[in-house]
């Protein structure tokens, strides 16, 4: 356990930091299965708006340094291939 105020106060920050980025992920990985799901469904239209919804989810987390930039890109480059492929 943390000994020195300055200890503290870092663990205090970094399990708050952690609540909020986990908060972010379950965003992220949620808005990545509805696109995944209406590609599965078929529903062209509903695809492209959720995907639109899902870039954002990412580019935050990108911005944020809670992803990689490159992972960031590659995950948007694969789900709007997914959209483009739908008949």
């Amino acid at each position: 356990m943390a000994n020195s105020v300055s200890a503290r106060k870092s663990a205090r920050q970094s399990c708050a930091k952690r609540l909020v980025n986990q908060s972010l992920r379950t965003n992220y990985r949620t808005a990545v299965k509805s696109v995944r799901k209406a590609v599965e469904s078929g529903d062209k239209t509903i695809a492209r708006e959720a995907l639109v919804a899902a870039q954002s989810e990412i580019d935050k987390l990108a911005d944020k340094r809670i992803v990689h930039k490159n992972k960031a890109a590659r995950h948007k480059s694969r789900l709007s291939l997914a959209v483009r492929r739908m008949k």
